[in-house]
Parts: C-alpha cells; sequence; structure tokens
C-alpha cells in the first residue's frame, strides 16, 4: 500500500495491510464487529483519524479486506480427492482452521457472506450438489453449515458467564462439568460427525426427481 499523507502527518508512516487487519480484528475481538468504525481503527492503530481513508474507503471496504485476508488459503478439495463426505468435512475444518485463528472473523463473515464471500459460498455448495442434493436441499443444507460454523460461538462465547448459584438439575449437573468440551476438538468433531450423518441420511430420504 502507497501512503499519501503530507510531511509530518501521522499519516505518513506507511500502514501495512496485515497491520490494518490484526487492528480490526483486535477491535472485534474486544468491542464486536458493530464497534469497528474507521475512527476506532485508527484509535487502535495509533495514527490519525483520516489516515486509514488513504487504504480503505469505508467500512464495508474495510470488513472485505479483513474478510479476504483472514480467509486466505482456503481451498475447495478437487472432486477426485475423495467423497463428498470427505472433501466437505475438509473444507469447514479449513474455514473453522481460520476462525480459530482470529477471534471475531465470524461476525465479520455473517456481516460478507453474501457480499464478497460469494466463493465460499458456492464451494460448499458445488459439493453438496455434487453429493446429489437438489437446489433446495443444498440451500437448507448450507444453511445448516453456515449456522454450525458461525453460531456455535453464540451458544459458547469466548468469556462464558459463571453458572448460576441455584442448585442444577442433576442432568444439566452432570453434562455441564464438560463445559470446557464446547470450544475445543471434540465438541468441534461430534457436531461434524452429526451433521455430516444428518446430510447423509437426508440425502437417502430425498424424492426422487423422476417419480411423480
Amino acid at each position: 500500500m502507497r501512503n499519501q499523507g503530507g510531511p509530518g502527518s501521522t499519516a505518513n508512516r506507511t500502514l501495512s495491510e496485515s497491520e490494518i487487519v490484526e487492528a480490526a480484528l483486535r477491535v472485534v475481538r474486544e468491542d464486536g464487529v458493530e464497534k469497528l468504525s474507521m475512527r476506532r481503527l485508527s484509535r487502535e492503530l495509533g495514527v490519525s483519524p483520516m489516515a486509514p481513508y488513504y487504504y480503505v474507503a469505508d467500512k464495508r471496504e474495510l470488513l472485505d479486506l479483513v474478510a479476504t485476508a483472514a480467509l486466505t488459503g482456503v481451498r475447495k478439495p478437487p472432486a477426485d480427492s475423495g467423497p463428498w463426505q470427505h472433501r466437505l468435512r475438509d473444507l469447514i475444518d479449513q474455514i473453522d482452521e481460520k476462525l480459530r485463528k482470529h477471534p471475531g472473523l465470524g461476525d465479520v463473515l455473517i456481516e460478507q457472506m453474501l457480499g464478497k464471500q460469494l466463493d465460499l459460498i458456492a464451494a460448499i455448495m458445488e459439493i453438496l450438489f455434487e453429493a446429489g442434493f437438489n437446489d433446495r436441499n443444498v440451500l437448507a443444507g448450507y444453511a445448516t453449515i453456515h449456522t454450525y460454523l458461525f453460531g456455535r460461538r453464540r451458544v459458547n462465547p469466548r468469556e462464558p458467564q459463571p453458572l448460576s448459584d441455584v442448585a442444577l438439575p442433576e442432568a444439566v449437573a452432570r453434562a455441564t462439568r464438560y463445559m470446557p468440551d464446547l470450544r475445543g476438538k471434540y465438541a468441534y468433531d461430534f457436531g461434524m460427525e452429526v451433521l455430516i450423518a444428518g446430510l447423509e441420511a437426508q440425502l437417502v430420504r430425498q424424492p426422487d426427481p423422476d417419480v411423480r
């Protein structure tokens, strides 16, 4: 990126794309995506309020930059690399890895999925089409995957609140001993196995298009 600030301006310090991305993600982590603004970004970077505008035009372009940079490297597995279940799991695992590396990215992507990240949606939908799902079930399948990838962080926030002092029912008490698992690989693998098994079951139940 080329800096265009005048002599003596705080914008005179060259900003890199990675600096802007990391600063934006810090804001999202600390305050949420709704608090991310060009002014808030400038404070995070320690530059003048106008400095970020030399690099990005507005918040939407900033979110595009953050999402694109953070998801660099995610690739749809080739069709000959295995059955659809394995390819779908591979793709979702790649996205989840990026989400783990960039806490707060999920909130950005929810804002951007129907904008600049259509290639990611297309990659998931293409695998579902290749598996044999019809148009309606591809959309329903994608929505289920999207909800799992991004929504489960709402169920298990980064800073969980302590459980109530009220005595818990036995079933709840037994299960909630494993609350720390919700942010780990065990819970992620469990959810993915349930999700893919559910998609397999729905594919079997899907009406034959040739039967009227």
